[in-house]
């Protein structure tokens, strides 16, 4: 296997919830080496512009709207599989379609407040993670 990056974000639904060790922990659990953490209140702009991909999509604005509504947590996360692995732990984006002991399934609470984001590709990983860290803040 090779080792890969993906990006994790602790969405505003969990950070208000005071999920966000529990998640943490899990990533840690899972084998996961943390490179790069942070917290911070993503602006309009900066949701627009990592969701760029789903602009014509219907549901962008509500999605913009909900991720900048308050804190989140980024964490760039990396392990061998990493992209299939972290998609495996959070489960499907319907929480109530995922798979008990998924991180969806015990936090999330609709497909729209759904706790966690996961890339969904190796690329998508590398390219996600430098959306929120320069190569010198990663620790890897």
């Amino acid at each position: 296997m090779a080792t890969q990056r993906t990006l994790c974000i602790i969405k505003p639904d969990a950070v208000e919830k005071g999920a966000t060790g529990q998640i943490l922990d899990r990533i840690q659990r899972e084998g996961f080496r943390v490179l790069g953490l942070r917290q911070l209140r993503l602006s309009r702009r900066q949701a627009e512009g990592f969701y760029a991909v789903h602009r014509e999509r219907p549901f962008f604005d509500e999605l913009c709207t909900f991720m900048s509504r308050g804190p989140v947590v980024v964490a760039a996360l990396e392990r061998d599989n990493a992209v299939e692995h972290w998609r495996r732990v959070i489960g499907a984006t319907d929480p109530a379609k995922a798979e008990a002991g998924t991180i969806r399934k015990q936090f999330g609470a609709s497909v729209g407040e759904n706790a966690v984001h996961g890339s969904d590709s190796e690329e998508n990983g590398r390219i996600e993670c430098a959306y929120f860290f320069a190569g010198v803040d990663l620790i890897g």
